[in-house]
């Protein structure tokens, strides 16, 4: 009985293996080449600094799968800390200090974080005409970043501040043929990564490999 039903669950699950075994035949490394290399100028918005320009490289290296391209990117942004977090890093300052007469202040003054982002997106072509391209992806990012301010410099605080972290991302990018070799791009992107919450919007212009 047992050697049946275990026969009866293995033949219920041969459609299901083929068919992820036919998704899987539709990925090919035949349709990657360098396509098109882009830059991008826009602004990120962050849930700890201040909103700032960001600078983008794109470089399209073709579909891996029908509708499915490999997109590779960095950016680069530098933003100070807001005023909240400079508040509760002074607050915490002060907790610190023993001082009878309550006089004293503290001032730590402009504390800057800067992000080099390189990044491997998988982006699904979602609609296409003839002049025009839609995408949304997902990819994954490592964020290089590095911490500068008079009140931190050579500190430990310093130190924490300049690390390199994992980050995933969230993408949505439109294309428009403007000429035979050349697109006017333009996106949004979310990121997500340890200390830092991004989103920016950005546009440019692409040149198409023949």
């Amino acid at each position: 009985m047992r050697i049946g039903i275990r026969l009866a669950v293995i033949i219920a699950a041969v459609p299901q293996l083929a068919a992820a075994q036919g998704i899987f035949d539709e990925f090919s490394y035949e349709g990657l080449k360098l396509s098109g290399v882009g830059f991008e100028l826009g602004a990120t918005a962050s849930n700890r600094l201040t909103n700032e320009v960001t600078g983008a490289v794109r470089v399209d290296y073709g579909f891996i799968a029908p509708r499915l391209r490999v997109l590779l990117g960095g950016s680069y942004f530098k933003g100070d800390f807001d005023a909240e977090e400079i508040r509760e890093f002074e607050d915490k300052l002060r907790g610190l200090v023993v001082d009878p007469t309550g006089d004293f202040t503290v001032d730590v003054g402009t504390i800057s974080w800067s992000d080099l982002e390189l990044d491997l997106d998988l982006q699904y072509l979602v609609q296409a005409s003839s002049r025009v391209r839609t995408f949304a992806g997902v990819g994954i990012a490592a964020h290089f970043r590095n911490g500068s301010g008079g009140a931190i410099k050579g500190t430990f605080v310093e130190d924490a501040l300049d690390n390199i972290e994992a980050g995933l991302n969230l993408s949505l990018a439109s294309e428009v043929r403007l000429i035979t070799q050349l697109d006017f791009t333009a996106g949004l992107r979310g990121g997500v990564s340890s200390g830092l919450r991004t989103i920016s919007a950005s546009a440019g212009l692409m040149y198409r490999i023949p």
